[in-house]
């Protein structure tokens, strides 16, 4: 008896909580087609489809950042990925392209529904779905402006122990929004990851002519750091890089780099995870968490924008 009673409780949650959320999924008009903002979007499979923007900003979020993070959170990733995905519309208008996004970290990465099923079990997709398309529409058309054009709203996972990045000491040129400004994480080495290489794994993954010899004290060493302590210039088997350079030719997560090097292994501890421009994710959570809004947290990361909507920007 005791067992039939625990059945029709289950069945009477599943009604009462899904139900309702399916039925006004479908009965509700999706608001980005129906005023016709759309954005062309190149699939894994290599095929073009158009799709409303606020949609595509669903799968975009759910890629991003994880479902569990806190609204407000959600929200500015939203508000910063719908800005992004705007100056890439600008840009490709009349480009021979054909599309303005793909679905990898090139442009921005996108996840569709199929995707979101297999990425979380079937009860946390309507919860997880629900949560995000809240933050999206949330924010429905909301963008980041700065001097009258759309900004470069560049995120990453974790800053780390050390401030943002400004944006020249990472690439070529600088935006006045984008400059060394606290991480806002509460766990500074939340990523914390150790590399080992030999003298035949540096000499293999910089295609290096050889022949391979055993380390020195100048086969590895940071020249210059950025303004907030990161590698920014590092010499490595007699040729200089940037730090983002050797960051991504040794598959490291981040330039906040420490080193020891002997003479048969260089071992390389890097802390937080990204470029470290623009906006933290794992900061923009914990200063939800701390009762920032999204408004608040966009501020912070990128101070000096303003924030518009797209028939205004």
């Amino acid at each position: 008896m005791r067992k039939e009673w625990i059945r029709i409780l289950v069945l009477l949650v599943i009604i009462i909580v899904l139900f309702p959320w399916t039925v006004l999924r479908w009965y509700n008009p999706k608001e980005a087609g129906a005023e016709g903002i759309t954005i062309r979007v190149m699939m894994p499979d290599g095929q073009v489809k158009t799709l409303g923007l606020e949609d595509y900003l669903v799968g975009v979020v759910a890629a991003e950042m994880p479902a569990e993070f806190e609204e407000e959170a959600l929200k500015a990733q939203a508000i910063a990925a719908r800005t992004y995905a705007a100056k890439r519309m600008t840009q490709q208008a009349g480009s021979e392209t054909g599309y303005d996004v793909d679905t990898t970290i090139n442009t921005q990465a996108w996840i569709s529904e199929d995707k979101m099923k297999e990425k979380w079990n079937w009860l946390s997709y309507w919860r997880y779905h629900s949560k995000i398309e809240k933050a999206v529409t949330g924010t429905k058309d909301q963008v980041l402006v700065a001097e009258g054009q759309y900004i470069d709203a560049f995120f990453h996972s974790s800053t780390g122990r050390k401030p943002t990045e400004r944006a020249e000491d990472v690439w070529s040129s600088s935006r006045p929004y984008l400059q060394n400004v606290a991480a806002g994480e509460e766990n500074p080495t939340r990523y914390v990851k150790n590399y080992t290489f030999t003298p035949n794994d540096l000499y293999q993954k910089l295609s290096h002519p050889g022949p391979v010899k055993a380390f020195t004290e100048s086969d590895f060493a940071i020249l210059s750091k950025t303004a907030a302590g990161r590698a920014k210039v590092v010499r490595v088997l007699g040729k200089n890089y940037t730090g983002a350079q050797i960051r991504t030719a040794l598959g490291l997560a981040s330039t906040d780099m420490e080193l020891n090097l002997t003479s048969q292994s260089i071992k390389i501890t890097t802390y937080g995870n990204g470029h470290a421009v623009g906006m933290s994710q794992y900061g923009a959570n914990d200063l939800a968490k701390a009762g920032k809004t999204c408004e608040e947290i966009l501020q912070h990361y990128y101070p000096g924008t303003s924030l518009l909507t797209l028939n205004k920007a």
